[in-house]
C-alpha cells in the first residue's frame, strides 16, 4: 500500500481520559491521580488553529470495527466445523454475549466510539472559544456530524433498532456533549428517542458547515457526500422516507451517482484478488464516501473464521438473483471451504521500523454510494414510487450483472412477483432491494442492521446439530455494554 493510502491517523493525537473512562472504565484512582499531575503534552492540547483542530479531528472516527461480530450474527454465514479460532466470530454465531475485549469485539467498538466523541467535543470547544470564531466553520461541521455518527452507531448496536411505538421507553446509550473535567463522570443512558433526536440536531447543525475545499484527502473526513450518506441512513432508520430521498438527491452533483458506482461488471472484472483489496477501501475509489481505519484482525481471518460464508450461503447470496443474470462478484476460496470476495484487507503497522510486532488494520468504507442508491430505492419503495424503485434497481444491475442486457435484464414489477412468489408490489420491491443490499455488502457486516430493522428471525445450526434461533425481540439482538461501563453508571444491557 502506498504512504497516501494510509494517513497520519494511525497514531492517535488525542486521547481524552474521559473517553477512556467512559469507554474501558480500568484506570485505578490512584493511577489517574498520577496520570492528571503530569504536565499536558502540547501536541495534544495545542488547538490555536483550524488546522490543529483538523488535526485533532482525524481521530474522531472509530479506530474499531462492529463487522466480525455483526457479520457472525447474521444470516451470511454457517458453523465450517474448522476454521479460525476467534471470540467475537465464535460467541456472535452462538448469539452469546461475547467474552473478548480485543479486537473487533463489542467492548473495543464502545471504547473506540466514546474516543472519537471525547475528540468531537474538544474539537468543538475548540471552535467555541477562539476569537475568530468563523475561521473554524468547517471544522465544527465535521465535530459535529462526527459526533452524531458515532453515538449513532453506538445505538444501533448497543440498543434496540429505533420504532416510533417503542424508542421513548427504550433504554439507550450515553450522548455525551463536552469534555470531562473529572476522573469517573457519571452518566444516564436515557432512551433511543432522546438519542435519535441529539444525533439529528448534531447533522442538521453540522450539515450547512461541511466543505470539501477543508480537506486534502476528502475522503477520510465528513466530506459532503458523505454527509448526506449518513443523513440518507438515519433518516431510513428513522423512517422518515421523504428525507431520505432528499438528501440522496443532494449527494452527488447533478444527481450523478451511475458515475460514482463501482465497476464490478467492468474494469474490476479484470482485476486480480490483490488488485481488488487494493482499490475497494482506497481513497481513490469514487464510490468510497467516507473510509476509515480500524484496529482489525478482520481483514487477516475473513473467509478463514470457522464460522463464516460456506458454499451454500454464497450459492444462496450470489447465485439467482430477480434479472435472470449472474452477478460479476469474483468468489475466491483458500482451501476448500473459506469462501471470500476480495474486499477488506490488512495492513500492517510495525511498531518502529525494525520491529516484527504491530498492529492489524483495515481500511474500512462506512458510506458508499451503492448505499445512498438503497437507501433511496427502499424510502421510495415505502412511498410507492414504483418507477423510481425500479430506475434504481436497474441501474444497479447495470453495474454488477456480468454480460449486462437491459433487454433481457430488465427488473419490473411481472419479474418481481414471480420470482418471489409474491403478489404484494411494496414488499416485492423490498424483498428486492435487501436482497441486493445482502449481496453487495457481503462479509461487511451490513446484513445485521437489515434484520434488526425489518425484525428478521436469524437460524444458526452447528456442526454437532444443535439450532439456534434469534428471533425479533430477543434481549440477545442487543450486544451487550462492556461490564467496565457500570463505573460510570451506565446499565448493561437485560439477558
Amino acid at each position: 500500500m502506498k504512504p497516501l493510502y494510509i494517513t497520519s491517523t494511525y497514531t492517535r493525537i488525542f486521547k481524552p481520559l474521559a473517553a477512556v473512562i467512559l469507554a474501558a472504565g480500568i484506570l485505578s484512582l490512584c493511577g489517574c491521580k498520577k496520570y492528571l499531575e503530569q504536565v499536558p503534552d502540547s501536541t495534544w492540547t495545542d488547538l490555536s488553529t483550524p488546522a490543529k483542530v483538523s488535526k485533532l479531528l482525524g481521530t474522531a472516527y472509530p479506530q474499531s470495527s462492529y463487522i466480525a461480530m455483526c457479520e457472525a450474527m447474521s444470516d451470511n454465514v454457517a458453523d465450517k466445523g474448522v476454521g479460525v479460532y476467534d471470540r467475537p466470530n465464535q460467541d456472535a454465531y452462538m448469539f452469546r454475549d461475547i467474552q473478548s475485549v480485543d479486537a473487533d469485539s463489542p467492548e473495543a467498538y464502545w471504547h473506540a466510539c466514546y474516543e472519537a466523541i471525547a475528540a468531537t467535543n474538544q474539537a468543538l470547544q475548540a471552535c467555541d472559544k477562539a476569537e475568530d470564531k468563523s475561521a473554524y466553520t468547517h471544522q465544527r461541521g465535521e465535530a459535529l456530524i462526527a459526533r452524531a455518527y458515532a453515538h449513532f452507531m453506538l445505538v444501533n448496536i448497543f440498543a434496540a433498532m429505533y420504532d416510533p411505538a417503542t424508542a421513548a421507553g427504550a433504554p439507550g446509550i450515553p450522548y455525551v456533549t463536552e469534555p470531562e473535567t473529572v476522573v469517573i463522570k457519571q452518566y444516564q443512558r436515557r432512551t433511543v428517542a432522546y438519542v435519535y433526536d441529539m444525533i439529528e440536531r448534531d447533522l442538521l447543525e453540522g450539515l450547512p458547515l461541511i466543505s470539501d475545499d477543508a480537506y486534502s484527502v476528502p475522503r477520510f473526513h465528513f466530506n459532503r457526500s458523505a454527509a448526506y450518506a449518513f443523513a440518507t441512513r438515519f433518516y431510513l432508520y428513522k423512517k422518515d422516507y421523504q428525507k431520505v430521498i432528499s438528501y440522496a438527491n443532494q449527494t452527488f452533483s447533478n444527481n450523478d451517482v451511475a458515475n460514482n458506482m463501482r465497476p464490478w461488471n467492468t474494469s474490476y472484472s479484470s482485476m486480480s484478488p490483490d488488485q481488488l483489496n487494493d482499490i475497494y477501501a482506497n481513497a481513490k475509489e469514487n464510490a468510497n464516501l467516507l473510509i476509515a481505519e480500524t484496529n482489525s484482525l478482520y481483514g487477516r481471518n475473513v473467509g478463514r473464521y470457522r464460522y463464516d460464508l460456506d458454499y451454500a450461503h454464497q450459492i444462496q447470496i450470489l447465485g439467482y438473483n430477480v434479472t435472470g443474470g449472474r452477478w460479476a462478484f469474483p468468489v475466491y476460496y483458500y482451501g476448500s471451504q473459506d469462501y471470500f470476495v476480495p474486499k477488506l484487507t490488512e495492513y500492517f503497522v510495525k511498531s518502529s521500523v525494525n520491529a516484527t510486532i504491530g498492529q492489524t488494520y483495515v481500511m474500512t468504507p462506512l458510506f458508499t454510494t451503492e448505499e445512498v442508491l438503497f437507501n433511496r430505492a427502499e424510502a421510495n419503495a415505502h412511498l410507492m414510487n414504483t418507477s423510481e424503485v425500479l430506475k434504481d434497481l436497474n441501474l444497479y444491475a447495470s453495474k454488477r450483472i456480468r454480460n449486462y442486457n437491459p433487454g433481457a435484464h430488465e427488473i419490473t414489477l411481472d419479474r418481481i412477483q414471480g420470482f418471489y412468489a409474491i403478489s404484494d408490489v411494496k414488499a416485492g420491491l423490498i424483498h428486492t432491494i435487501l436482497d441486493f443490499k445482502r449481496a453487495e455488502f457481503l462479509q461487511e457486516g451490513m446484513r445485521w442492521f437489515d434484520l434488526q430493522r425489518y425484525k428478521m428471525t436469524v437460524v444458526h445450526t452447528t456442526r454437532e446439530g444443535a439450532v439456534l434461533e434469534l428471533k425479533a425481540g430477543d434481549k440477545r439482538c442487543v450486544f451487550q455494554i462492556p461490564q467496565a461501563a457500570t463505573t460510570s453508571g451506565v446499565e448493561l444491557n437485560p439477558r
